[in-house]
């Protein structure tokens, strides 16, 4: 199996709060960043899918937080997609220290929705291997 993706973030001294740790929501816009630098390495622009007609949809999503974060520690965020054969996909994220201390896991459901019919698309990830010029960042 390939590494998952993996994009370096900084953390922000305004992202954090009154005891000094990294706000727990802001753990998920980590997440997210993680997830369109991906879609984005791919080759997949988010006009590309508003011009196909679908947008990704997080349907689950579960934060466990490990160790905390503090302004000015690096940390990368990966990210993997794990295809099954229906309308939904999982998405696994971790958010790592530089000295390697997992400080949180994320776990997601997501899928594609079909933005006129207001419904998931069967088979997501032939949408993402259609649109991606480098469709093996997705594991397709």
């Amino acid at each position: 199996m390939a590494e998952p993706f993996s994009v370096p973030v900084v953390v922000r001294g305004y992202e954090t709060d009154t005891q000094g740790h990294l706000n727990q929501a802001v753990y998920l816009q980590y997440a997210e960043h993680a997830r369109w630098s991906m879609l984005q390495k791919a080759g997949i622009r988010q006009t590309d899918l508003l011009d196909k007609g679908v947008g990704p949809v997080a349907l689950e999503v579960t934060v466990r937080y490990l160790r905390e974060l503090r302004a000015g520690d690096e940390v990368d965020v990966t990210c993997a997609f794990l295809w099954g054969e229906g309308k939904t996909f999982r998405i696994e994220q971790t958010i790592r220290r530089a000295d390697g201390t997992v400080a949180a896991e994320v776990t997601g459901v997501g899928g594609l929705m079909d933005l006129k019919e207001r419904r998931l698309v069967a088979h997501p990830h032939e949408y993402f291997r259609a649109l991606a010029a480098a469709s093996e960042v997705f594991g397709l």
